[in-house]
């Protein structure tokens, strides 16, 4: 998966368990500092701060926006912050985590395909003549 893409849906996982109060304490525990951690990567970021909020109630409306402000700092990149996605994905969804969904690694790819069921056409070009 996308390091991004991990990061949000992880975010929205956690804000969705929280609402529906079935979230545990360790749930809410890594849901909180997944969260925390995300908004030390957008301090001065007026936009991505208030993407990070929004988010929270409404995350198909702050999808986009969120996940464009944390490909601008870099936060795929953060190694706490995947870890902390990856620890909260675990809670909520061991059997997904075991099965490596959550796992990420886009090292030499080309058409990244995110998610289950999805569909995806991609035309590449011809690699550069050496």
């Amino acid at each position: 998966m996308e390091p991004v893409s991990l990061i949000v849906m992880s975010l929205a996982a956690g804000a969705a368990a929280g609402a529906q109060g079935t979230a545990s304490a360790a749930v809410k525990d890594a849901y909180t500092g997944l969260k925390s951690l995300v908004k030390r990567c957008l301090v001065g970021r007026a936009s991505g701060e208030t993407a990070l909020e929004q988010h929270e109630s409404r995350p198909e409306a702050w999808r986009s926006v969120l996940e464009a402000e944390l490909v601008d700092v870099e936060a795929g990149q953060n190694q706490s912050v995947l870890r902390a996605a990856q620890a909260l994905m675990e809670l909520l969804d061991s059997e997904g985590s075991a099965t490596g969904n959550y796992q990420v690694n886009v090292r030499d790819s080309q058409g990244v395909q995110i998610g289950d069921h999805g569909i995806q056409t991609n035309t590449f070009g011809l690699p550069p003549q050496t």
